[in-house]
């Protein structure tokens, strides 16, 4: 079974239960693990109470957790359809995807970092997404460009990285960031890493390639697991690049995204509009609104990395 929970309890009266009001039951489909949904649960809730549902804090969460076993997502789905849920929160493409073809006519609102929303078949537009799925999404593919370019100041001599990717993502990032080593003269070599389970090889995989760094591609598996990827990039002594904040705080080199914890607002913003009666159709698909770079400055001194002071300069926040 998937790990499956009821998120939080409510305290004080529950005005909305006392006048016999239904309160809304959502489903959050999560590829992640777990022990790492709460914050994401909170920072949806907040965006619920802004998107105007005034019952955000009494909202019954029903977590579908894969648990980094992508295998797990379409059972998850259906258990959902079957809870008669009033909307799915899905996370990540293969959440995405799930929920797609295990309903039609539930609203299913996205948290998807890696995918086109247009290409992938999600949507008919962004302004006008024309049937039961919108979002918020994120394929920008300047991100590959942009972490490369990040690390070749960090590390000038950078000639050879090695690629992490989570094929269950899709190809948008993949494709984005082998045209940012083309462009910037870095050979690059693409590991899959399909799953929790296959960090620590893909790491020692990458230690024998003797790689100038790493870049993590956006995918569940990496954001949910920060400590353990810092933990074995520095175990390996593995200058990490990657899209979550979460895994340079913990120890990877650096970080540059959206704000992972402000995607998860603004997806509950649309939830909220969408409890209230919005349909999913007619609610323009979002892009992240708020960006950040973070540098480990401890890290990069334990693998003997100088970092110019422009590199720093330019950082939301440095890691002592």
């Amino acid at each position: 079974m998937l790990a499956g929970g009821v998120a939080a309890l409510a305290v004080g009266p529950l005005p909305a239960r006392a006048q016999g009001a239904k309160v809304a039951r959502i489903g959050f489909l999560y590829p992640g693990v777990t022990a790492v949904a709460a914050p994401r649960i909170a920072a949806l809730r907040e965006g619920m109470k802004a998107g105007g549902y005034a019952d955000a804090a009494q909202a019954e969460i029903v977590v579908k957790a894969a648990e980094g076993d992508p295998t797990r997502m379409v059972p998850g789905a259906a258990e959902l359809v079957t809870a008669k849920v009033d909307a799915i929160v899905a996370i990540s493409p293969s959440a995405v995807r799930a929920a797609k073809a295990a309903t039609a006519t539930l609203p299913i609102v996205a948290n998807d970092l890696e995918s086109d929303p247009i290409a992938s078949g999600f949507v008919a537009s962004l302004a006008r997404p024309g049937g039961n799925i919108t979002g918020v999404f994120s394929d920008f593919p300047d991100f590959g460009m942009k972490w490369l370019e990040l690390l070749k100041e960090a590390i000038p001599a950078l000639s050879r990285a090695v690629i992490f990717w989570d094929p269950a993502t899709g190809p948008t990032q993949l494709a984005a960031v082998q045209e940012a080593g083309r462009r910037l003269g870095v050979a690059l070599t693409v590991l899959e890493v399909p799953s929790i389970a296959a960090l620590q090889e893909a790491f020692a995989r990458a230690a024998d390639l003797k790689p100038d760094a790493v870049v993590l591609l956006s995918s569940p598996i990496f954001g949910t697991n920060p400590k353990r990827i810092a933990e074995l990039a520095l175990a390996h002594r593995i200058a990490v690049a990657t899209l979550f904040s979460e895994i340079a705080k913990a120890g990877g080199l650096m970080a540059y995204g959206p704000n992972l914890l402000g995607t998860f607002q603004q997806t509950g913003t649309m939830v909220g509009k969408v409890l209230q009666g919005v349909r999913p159709a007619d609610l323009p698909v979002e892009r992240p609104s708020r960006f950040e770079l973070v540098i480990n400055a401890a890290t990069a001194k334990a693998l003997g990395l100088s970092l110019s002071p422009a590199v720093l300069l330019r950082a939301d926040e440095v890691v002592e």
